[in-house]
């Protein structure tokens, strides 16, 4: 794919609506004489985020509307516009704004200790990881997330863009999600991704220890603003922009990498554990 995918799908289409939020922050911040540094020092937020926010770098928080509100006497109009664009996603409110990001990323480096990553996940692996959170959700709305995380996967369709670099806990590899076909075809896309060169995957093994990170983690870097890092928890995540503890993450990250097994070696075992559940499919 030629083009630059970006975001994609239902949350995708909201891009131009956060264009409009930052246009207009633009304009009604201008309008009243407030550079971005005494709007940010005003709301809490640095000069620099407002000023991301103006050119939809950065997806609008609704707590700083809110407070934008307040210093521009706008009488709501960025906190509805805030929650629309939150309301238009078909992620989950702690999850949105990295799921935007990633379609802008340069690098995406990633540790994986439970699940494949949803930017690398099959039809069929995302269905039995949804349906194992969500046993009794009905099917459309199941439909409606898989939809959403395989429309988000396409952004891989660009040869070289993001460069995507996944750290997988052994225990992915070994539990069995969605039976033993769904696994054996997502072992095989693994497979075939790393084989084509398009991403990195390495295996954390079970005899290399206790990790040095007990969750999933993403770290992304961009060519026009400063890295993030992104960390997973039970039904809540944390975007972290601050640029000590985004260091501090990408230290643990590194040593998680330095323990997993080499490129070729995870290659192997991958293709491996592939073979068994085909066996098994049988």
């Amino acid at each position: 794919m030629a083009k630059d995918p970006g975001p994609v799908g239902r949350y995708g289409q909201s891009k131009v609506g956060w264009e409009f939020f930052g246009s207009e922050l633009k304009r009604r911040r201008e309008a009243v004489g407030l550079s971005q540094q005494e709007l940010g020092r005003r709301v809490f937020c640095s000069g620099a985020y407002i000023g991301q926010f103006e050119t939809a770098v950065r997806k609008p928080q609704l707590d700083v509307a809110q407070r934008i509100d307040v210093e521009l006497q706008t009488e709501g109009f960025f906190e509805r516009m805030c929650t629309e664009l939150i309301n238009n996603s078909p992620y989950a409110n702690y999850f949105a704004e990295t799921a935007y990001l990633q379609g802008l990323a340069s690098t995406i480096h990633e540790f994986a200790p439970t699940f494949v990553p949803g930017l690398l996940q099959t039809e069929a692996y995302a269905r039995g990881v949804f349906l194992g959170g969500f046993p009794f959700a009905p099917e459309d709305r199941i439909q409606t997330w898989i939809t959403a995380r395989l429309e988000r996967a396409r952004m891989l369709e660009h040869p070289t863009r993001p460069l995507l670099w996944v750290v997988l806990d052994e225990c992915v590899i070994r539990r069995s999600i969605g039976g033993a076909g769904a696994m054996s075809e997502q072992l095989a896309h693994l497979v075939n991704l790393v084989e084509k060169r398009r991403i990195g995957v390495q295996v954390l093994p079970f005899g290399a220890g206790a990790p040095a990170l007990g969750g999933a983690l993403s770290l992304m870097t961009f060519e026009d603003a400063p890295p993030v890092a992104y960390t997973e928890g039970v039904k809540s995540g944390q975007l972290l922009h601050e640029p000590a503890l985004v260091g501090d993450c990408r230290r643990l990250y590194d040593l998680v990498t330095a323990a997993a097994l080499s490129l070729e070696a995870s290659l192997s075992l991958i293709k491996s554990a592939a073979e068994e559940y085909a066996h098994e499919r049988r």
